[in-house]
């Protein structure tokens, strides 16, 4: 957990270079629109406005990744595109998927790893480099959750490494992850346990990452500014303060009263603000700057996120594994995202954002911003989609829409909605099914945009 007082800002994104050529052919042929309809088909680098990343992103890239300015936005571009291909290979593999992962300086290289031979060859023509391997992600994920239900305080964080095909468990006592298996009945051989010197922590004290304050004492910061019908307020951590709790702004404003709050189990909870307060679609990057948020897509392991927080500011970092859990000394969160990010106690609740995609609320971690650290998030979407709220974009362009006398497509797609993948809707008379989740938005129509939806 994390707390302390900082305020944050967004910054918009600049022009993203080339993308993977493979990826790209991928998307593109994987549009597939409706017969009699014409849509505005969008690659995934400009649906996601990868292409649209701002020097302040680019700066701090380079700064904590070490990428001159042209290797950024390529990077931001390449990974937009190998999350769409990596989100259709998995839909396409079924169970024999063991995971996905990006590497090199500018995310030049998707791998995506299957449990049966017989899919190498389509892994490779989609422009993906292929593994085979021994175990496939659910199966490992199902191992992970035996774990989760007994774990305690001396094998705080587990998590299935795709890159190794194994599932990891970090120990701060000798054993205590071979007697977790052990106790559980996971076979051994799924198993990798690794020592850890410092166990996660909580990390405590309307722009995403702006400080702000609980009634009572403590200091958090904003995670991403959201609204509820005419209501307005912030997505953030749920350790920071419970249903009920009043919290005031940056500058010791009276701001809002905690909605709901979730932590252990989650670290989950929203704030709602009074009639002074307007959210908007931005985190407060380096310098104060705005960066713009067009979305809550999830970005792929190896992906480059940023973190805003109110003590220790804009830092960057790579993300390592998804649906980590880790067990603080207040108990078991499950589903949170492990990343390279550092963070220091008052930067909880604060934003972590992809390019200009919203990746979740500062939850825990382990070290510092002098010497480095491990850092999680609580990922964005079943924020919005537990509590029904709106994330604030600066938005897209729908395209032409229909024309003069054409009815409106029509179907169970709504804009607002959380689609999980692996989630189906109908639009204008087809169904698609969900690739990588997110919230939807107009002009993220399912035909308009392959990186998100496949025709089935």
């Amino acid at each position: 957990m994390l707390r302390r007082h900082a305020r944050a800002a967004c910054t918009a994104l600049a022009a993203a270079g080339m993308v993977l050529a493979g990826l790209q052919a991928g998307s593109a042929t994987a549009a597939q629109p409706s017969p009699g309809t014409a849509p505005a088909v969008q690659s995934a680098a400009r649906a996601l406005g990868a292409a649209e990343a701002r020097p302040e992103l680019l700066a701090a890239m380079g700064r904590d990744l070490g990428l001159t300015r042209a290797q950024a936005e390529r990077r931001l571009a390449n990974e937009a595109e190998a999350g769409a291909t990596a989100a259709r290979l998995r839909d396409r593999l079924g169970g024999a998927f063991a995971g996905a992962w990006v590497e090199g300086a500018e995310s030049g290289t998707l791998t995506v790893a299957t449990t049966r031979a017989a899919d190498l060859a389509a892994i490779r023509a989609a422009g993906a480099t292929a593994r085979l391997v021994r175990h496939d992600l659910a199966a490992l994920e199902r191992a992970k959750e035996s774990l989760d239900r007994a774990a305690g305080a001396e094998a705080p964080v587990r998590y299935v490494d795709v890159r190794a095909n194994v599932l990891v468990v970090e120990e701060t006592r000798a054993g205590a992850g071979a007697r977790l298996a052990a106790e559980t009945g996971v076979a051994r051989e799924l198993v990798r346990v690794v020592r850890s010197a410092e166990a996660p922590r909580a990390l405590y004290d309307l722009r995403g990452g702006d400080a702000y304050y609980m009634g009572g004492g403590g200091r958090c910061s904003v995670g991403f500014p959201v609204t509820r019908g005419t209501t307005q307020g912030f997505a953030t951590a749920g350790h920071c303060g419970r249903a009920g709790q009043s919290t005031s702004g940056y500058n010791q404003v009276a701001q809002g009263t905690f909605q709901a709050s979730v932590f252990p189990g989650s670290d989950m909870a929203w704030v709602a603000a009074n009639s002074s307060w307007t959210a908007t679609p931005y985190v407060k990057g380096a310098g104060g700057a705005n960066v713009q948020v067009t979305g809550s897509v999830l970005q792929p392991v190896g992906a480059s996120v940023c973190r805003s927080g109110s003590t220790t500011g804009w830092h960057c970092g790579t993300i390592q594994q998804h649906n980590t859990s880790v067990t603080y000394p207040e108990g078991t969160i499950s589903g949170v995202t492990r990343t390279t990010v550092c963070a220091e106690p008052g930067d909880s609740g604060g934003s972590y954002i992809s390019g200009s995609q919203a990746q979740g609320v500062t939850s825990g971690g382990s070290g510092n911003c002098s010497s480095g650290g491990t850092t999680f998030f609580q990922p964005l979407n079943p924020i919005l989609s537990a509590y029904g709220l709106t994330l604030r974009t600066t938005g897209t362009d729908p395209g032409p829409g229909p024309g003069p006398g054409e009815p409106e497509p029509g179907g169970t797609w709504k804009a607002g909605t959380v689609y999980a993948a692996g989630a189906t809707v109908t639009y204008g008379g087809a169904t698609y099914r969900c690739l990588q989740g997110h919230q939807a938005q107009a002009g993220w129509e399912p035909p308009n945009v392959p990186a998100l939806w496949q025709r089935v």
